[in-house]
């Protein structure tokens, strides 16, 4: 097997030691060679070692490519690039997740629901308005954003508790509904503020399937904003959010903590 790269050793010593290849069914021909050809197409990925056979490079027979193999790769790569300081509301910054708080605060908000239910008083008809929120978690991945609320206004540590979030267009599992929303491309603390202006610059206009139930109280969740809106509320009453995991099951014996969110993403 010939083997080419656009790779130019330089003098660090750096020899071609392993190689990944890739499988997938057969399909149609991209104009970009390395993306997936079929999304919905069967893939394989194997690695394999790279003896020198006579001064050339040769594959030899590999194993099945592994996710401990990925991290391994990833972190090795990782060691290339350059030193990030980090922000101080920053709570985890690795290859595949990255999590971050915000604090309570008064924030322009964009309401402009498509199916308002009787009754509104400030959010029946397109707005643009100051309403609190509480503090927020938000734990981004390569393919999803969770969005969470905190009851204190303070930096979250690993047993810390985590509530439904009250912002419009997310699940109840936590994750942002992007709609027509741009993504970022990075998982870095650059993007931030990309990620934040997604949830909060974005115009609510509808609760997801059970969000109306992810507050106690009467009325549900967009009663709830529209109240803070006549009221020209200040603070978001946070002790009314429920603990993450609770709708649709009851009460729940163990919480979701900051813990729990960031072991089921890096395992994702």
């Amino acid at each position: 097997m010939t083997i080419a790269t656009g790779f130019e050793p330089t003098g660090g010593g750096m020899a071609l030691t392993n190689a990944i290849l890739l499988y997938q069914s057969e399909g149609v021909s991209l104009s970009d060679p390395y993306r997936v050809r079929r999304a919905d197409g069967l893939t394989f990925a194997s690695i394999h070692a790279v003896e020198q056979v006579d001064g050339c490079p040769v594959i030899v027979a590999g194993a099945p490519l592994s996710r401990a193999h990925l991290r391994q790769w990833t972190e090795a790569l990782g060691r290339n690039k350059a030193p990030e300081i980090l922000p101080e509301n920053v709570l985890v910054s690795h290859a595949d997740v990255l999590a971050w708080w915000v604090p309570a605060q008064v924030r322009t908000s964009y309401f402009a629901l498509s199916h308002p239910p009787e009754g509104l008083r400030a959010l029946a008809d397109r707005i643009v308005l100051p309403l609190p929120y509480p503090a927020h978690l938000f734990v981004a991945t390569r393919n999803e954003l969770g969005v969470y609320a905190l009851a204190a206004s303070e930096r979250p540590v690993a047993d810390t508790p985590v509530l439904h979030s009250p912002v419009l267009n997310v699940f109840i599992n936590g994750q942002l509904c992007w709609g027509n929303i741009a993504r970022p491309k990075a998982i870095t603390a650059a993007s931030i503020p990309e990620f934040e202006r997604a949830v909060f610059a974005s115009w609510s206009t509808h609760p997801n399937p059970g969000q109306e139930a992810t507050v106690t109280g009467r009325g549900g969740l967009v009663k709830l904003w529209d109240d803070l809106a006549v009221r020209k509320a200040t603070r978001f009453p946070a002790g009314r959010l429920k603990p993450f995991g609770s709708v649709g099951r009851g009460k729940v014996d163990q919480p979701v903590t900051l813990g729990a969110l960031i072991k089921r993403s890096v395992r994702a």
